[in-house]
């Protein structure tokens, strides 16, 4: 596989990094969560488990389903909201709770289920990777409906395994999404009651998987076959914070807690490096600014 040459003249500043666990080589680390205290809670695609990081680096198996688990998302104390696919293939819609499943919603309709985010404390949204769509669930009544699809959700060719609509996350009144077949960055303004205008590009060539935000609205993004993790300020100027050298290899995701910024990946499972696929890793970036809360509301 070829990769356009998308960050060849990307400006380079690397920050500070330090590994803190790692995984067997082909552990496909798809998303994370993380606790008000530090613990981290990581999905793990292939083999439908969620493991946690507690703050002392003590690894443990903290769920497991039967089929794939994609994206993660803290919904309370010790509460999760999940989404994957079943044993079955079917996309489900799953509440956890003390490492087991409460709640399981099968979406037939749906396709990829992938990043999670509020916009609101029950109110919730998840990007369908191939059916170029967004989903809400309410985390009280249990509804589950499409809250937008459009063309720029959307893959632009359906032959081609890369997602598209991926991660998504809320800034102030704007709700953003990778779409990351198309290499852009999208913005969704928000009106007054969290209902979507038409999605606009924010930045176009990127490749994207999931990202988050600190607090002075910088995006920060894994962009997982390229092996880096990129900064994107509010002008939508990129530059790269860490590459393969400081463990983010096949890096999927991304997450603050406190002013550091920790990255999961898969080793480069998709598109293996030189020298083969690695062993996934959990990486901590140094970066010095804080992390916006999920819900930052305007």
């Amino acid at each position: 596989m070829t990769l356009p040459d998308l960050y060849g003249s990307t400006p380079v500043d690397l920050v500070s990094a330090q590994s803190l666990a790692t995984f067997p080589v082909n552990t496909f680390l798809e998303n994370l969560a993380i606790a008000p205290d530090g613990d981290i809670f990581v999905t793990s695609h292939e083999t439908g488990e969620i493991f946690k990081l507690a703050i002392d680096r003590t690894l443990t198996q903290y769920a497991k389903i039967d089929g794939k688990v994609s994206g993660i998302a803290i919904v309370g104390a010790d509460r999760f909201l999940i989404n994957g696919w079943t044993a079955d293939g079917v996309p489900f819609v799953a509440t956890l709770s003390a490492g087991t499943v409460q709640s399981m919603h099968t979406i037939p309709e749906g396709a990829f289920l992938n990043g999670i985010t509020p916009l609101t404390p029950t109110l919730y949204v998840m990007a369908d990777s191939y059916r170029g769509a967004i989903w809400s669930f309410d985390l009280v009544t249990e509804a589950i409906n499409i809250w937008l699809e459009h063309p720029l959700l959307a893959r632009s060719d359906v032959t081609d395994p890369f997602p598209a609509a991926n991660g998504v996350k809320r800034f102030g009144p704007v709700l953003y999404v990778s779409n990351t077949q198309q290499k852009r960055l999208l913005k969704i303004a928000l009106d007054a009651s969290l209902q979507p205008s038409e999605p606009e590009i924010f930045v176009d060539g990127t490749n994207i998987d999931d990202f988050a935000f600190d607090v002075e609205g910088n995006l920060y993004g894994a962009t997982h076959v390229y092996n880096s993790v990129v900064k994107v300020d509010g002008k939508g100027h990129t530059t790269i914070i860490a590459q393969a050298e400081q463990g983010v290899t096949g890096c999927t995701a991304v997450g603050f807690y406190g002013t550091d910024l920790y990255v999961v990946n898969n080793g480069g499972m998709f598109l293996p490096p030189p020298g083969g696929v690695e062993a996934a890793q959990i990486v901590r970036l140094e970066l010095g600014v804080a992390g916006a809360p999920l819900l930052n509301e305007d």
